[in-house]
């Protein structure tokens, strides 16, 4: 694996933005943070959120869930305030979690079909990618939508990064890049880091996220250990990732972390991680 020197994404939500003005002096210069679209926040908190990343010297990267989109004027305000107060270079577009649409999109494609490309000036998108699966779309439907999203941006002339959903079974993400590649699909890939939290926190997640904790992946983590110290369990994905990633190229691979622990405690940990793959690498 040869992942660049301090090169990964980050997310935060409006409300916690405070997170990332105290951890600023320790993040990278121009990191891309996302903003989640969460369904208790307003679209107040998320233009603040993607300004105060701009001025703390970071990328803002709006998420725009299309179902909780309330109408077509909701989603021209949003991003005109997106663009005149942050100017972020880059939108994901997700379906998002309600089962039922706010307004008229019913998910992404929906959303993109719409013209919003075009309406304000889009060039660079973020798409997301389940490698283990999600629980309510079947792996088939995942991959069409995959495949539909990234054949309709290229011929809108648009750059992809492809951010997947953090997970546990690096066995799963491997297959999943395996099949990527094969299909001459060759756009960057984060893949979602979960980052040093407790355990009752990360599975907290895990369900919200929608991502399957099985009775084995739990025991391979020590997700059933009471006591389980708050970096074990990234610190063992780490690792496992790392070695399943280094028998293989696939391209362009990079890493988002979810800063489930704080978005600080995240950063050093991350930070001490890459650090140590650039010293390995030169021989240091």
């Amino acid at each position: 694996m040869t992942p660049v020197l301090r090169d990964y994404a980050l997310e935060i939500t409006g409300k916690a933005i405070a997170e990332v003005e105290l951890a600023k002096s320790e993040i990278p210069p121009l990191t891309p943070i996302n903003v989640a679209f969460l369904g208790n926040e307003s679209h107040e908190q998320r233009i603040n959120a993607a300004k105060t990343i701009r001025v703390c010297g970071f990328e803002p990267v709006p998420i725009i869930s299309s179902r909780r989109l309330r109408s077509e004027l909701d989603k021209d305000q949003l991003l005109e305030a997106l663009v005149a107060q942050a100017s972020p270079q880059r939108f994901i577009f997700v379906g998002g979690d309600p089962s039922e649409p706010a307004g008229p999109f019913q998910d992404s494609i929906a959303l993109l079909k719409s013209g919003v490309l075009d309406q304000h000036s889009i060039r660079h998108v973020g798409i997301v990618a389940y490698p283990e699966g999600h629980p309510k779309i079947d792996d088939q439907a995942l991959w069409n939508s995959l495949r539909w999203k990234i054949r309709f941006l290229k011929e809108a002339g648009c750059s992809i990064e492809i951010t997947t959903q953090f997970g546990f079974d690096t066995a799963a993400v491997v297959r999943w890049l395996e099949q990527l590649r094969d299909e001459g699909i060759e756009a960057p890939v984060r893949i979602g880091i979960p980052g040093p939290s407790d355990v009752g926190k990360l599975l907290r997640f895990a369900k919200q996220f929608g991502v399957v904790t099985s009775v084995a992946l739990a025991r391979r983590y020590g997700l059933a250990l009471t006591n389980l110290a708050r970096k074990s369990v990234a610190d063992r994905y780490w690792a496992d990732l790392s070695e399943n990633l280094s028998r293989q190229q696939f391209g362009n691979v990079r890493f988002h972390l979810y800063p489930f622990g704080g978005m600080l405690e995240g950063v050093r940990w991350m930070n001490e991680r890459l650090e140590t793959v650039a010293v390995a690498g030169r021989g240091d």
